[in-house]
């Protein structure tokens, strides 16, 4: 299972010479996995460029893979993991649903650098 962190999937939305790398990489729609606050976080972005009208689409897409909502096991591992990386709320929410899926991370965060189970794709300086 592989989960497509939000910055993957900006750069996959915008068509970008990362986001086609990064295409080469996505799972198939079973093993896709998209937890809750990556919705929040695309819609919330999707909106804000002002593709109100793409931001449908792509929560209709996710609806059809691997949803994992919030709960509270993934919260107390959020936790844990938060203080243990320093990493913000939503990136320790969204690397402890990685861990408690069993699912890699696809990302072009730096922060999840050299963490377990994560495919690090850094962003390229323009």
């Amino acid at each position: 299972m592989r989960l497509v962190d939000s910055s993957a999937w900006i750069e996959w939305l915008e068509g970008s010479t990362l986001g086609a790398e990064i295409g080469k990489e996505l799972p198939d729609r079973d093993q896709w996995l998209v937890p809750t606050i990556v919705q929040f976080e695309l819609k919330k972005w999707l909106v804000r460029e002002g593709r109100s009208d793409k931001a449908d689409e792509v929560i209709a897409f996710m609806e059809t893979c691997v949803v994992a909502d919030l709960d509270t096991s993934i919260a107390l591992l959020a936790a844990d993991i938060g203080q243990q990386h320093k990493l913000a709320a939503a990136d320790s929410i969204v690397y402890a649903t990685g861990q408690l899926y069993q699912a890699d991370l696809l990302t072009c965060d730096r922060h999840f650098e050299g963490l377990p189970d994560v495919l690090y794709h850094p962003k390229r300086k323009v």
